[in-house]
């Protein structure tokens, strides 16, 4: 039955060239990675592996169970306290996944009384997020005020979500937060900001939300992941303490959900005292995006993404074989994965490149790039 039922759809995905297959990654390798998202080079760092190992050997291996029954440590309220200070934010709530996180809020503001305005680049959890959430849901272009302002305006919901990224995840590009969450302010909605790609990278550090002197708001609502600049796993959401109430109460993604992992809250809790300790990380990642840009020929990124357009997929995938043979591992993003349908070598760059990777990478991605065009 399945045999009939699947085939052809993987057929037709290889014919097309955009079958995605696992590609196991060994510990003791030596590539130069521009794939992952360890932004500030710290998921190696001696002190967060020490901070999740004694996490683990005070309160085991897992959380034991949902945050309401017995999975909320004193780690997890730690971490949410910490995340706020520096977030600029009144509170935060920490869920197992930054796709979680998404899902939670969205699904739980969501509903027949709300509007969700969606940027047309915004990540797959929040597209997930506005299906699963039972409201009307307007697609506006992207980094478009004057469109998310007419559908504010002609809205017969009572209330109403502006989604955006603070740093899009392909294509680095930022969004005018300070005229969105102006837009937003004027038309009684909520400003809702994933920072996933922000958080450690953006405004010092801080963020772009709490660069734009936009944090504490009482409208604008923060998602960041734990899984990259922090160098762990979960995400959190951040805002009024009445929103995190909300979601305690109404979220089914953190309420029906096993809590975060207490050695993912240490891992967290360390990477976040190290950025506050060592505030020019971020500032590597800059340059090290500045470097990839100008070695590929394409304009300088806001956040830690450098966007490579490519041929066609299979331009794309071949690309990423002849970097990774030559000893650099880089992100090879097509269909559906590029909002633009255009597919992309992706190059994440991080504090913990030395400038003999830079060079070395730059030269093997520019010849990878001349084979394949």
């Amino acid at each position: 039955m399945l045999e009939d039922w699947l085939a052809p759809k993987a057929a037709a995905l290889e014919a097309r060239g955009l079958t995605r297959r696992l590609r196991v990654r060994s510990a003791d390798d030596d590539l130069i990675d521009l794939a992952g998202n360890d932004y500030l080079g710290l998921s190696n760092d001696s002190r967060v592996i020490a901070a999740a190992a004694d996490a683990v050997r005070t309160w085991g291996t897992g959380a034991t169970a949902s945050r309401l029954v017995t999975g909320t440590t004193a780690l997890h309220e730690e971490l949410e306290s910490a995340l706020a200070a520096y977030a600029g934010q009144e509170s935060a709530l920490a869920f197992s996944s930054g796709y979680l996180a998404n899902l939670g809020v969205v699904t739980a503001l969501g509903g027949p009384g709300t509007l969700l305005v969606s940027d047309e680049h915004i990540h797959a959890s929040l597209v997930d997020a506005c299906r699963l959430s039972r409201s009307r849901v307007e697609v506006v272009p992207h980094n478009d005020l004057e469109a998310v302002e007419k559908v504010l305006a002609e809205r017969n919901e009572p209330h109403a979500v502006v989604m955006t990224e603070s740093v899009f995840s392909v294509l680095s590009d930022e969004a005018p937060l300070t005229e969105l969450a102006a837009v937003a302010e004027a038309h009684d909605a909520l400003l809702l900001v994933d920072e996933a790609h922000g958080l450690g990278v953006t405004g010092k550090g801080h963020g772009s939300v709490h660069a734009r002197d936009l944090a504490g708001l009482d409208h604008v609502v923060i998602t960041m992941t734990l899984s990259k600049a922090l160098a762990s796993q979960g995400g959190v959401v951040l805002g009024p303490a009445i929103l995190r109430d909300h979601l305690i109460n109404r979220s089914r993604p953190f309420i029906y959900d096993t809590g975060l992992t207490p050695a993912a809250c240490a891992a967290a809790l360390a990477a976040l005292q190290i950025l506050n300790s060592e505030p020019d990380r971020p500032a590597a990642i800059h340059a090290a995006t500045t470097r990839l840009a100008a070695a590929c020929g394409v304009p300088p990124a806001s956040g830690p993404v450098v966007s490579i357009p490519m041929p066609g997929p299979r331009e794309t995938v071949r690309a990423a074989e002849l970097c990774l043979t030559a000893g650099v591992r880089v992100g090879s993003f097509r269909p559906p994965s590029v909002p633009d349908g255009i597919s992309r070598l992706r190059l994440t760059a991080n504090a913990g490149l030395s400038a003999a990777d830079l060079d070395r990478a730059c030269a093997v991605i520019a010849d990878a790039i001349g084979k394949v065009s």
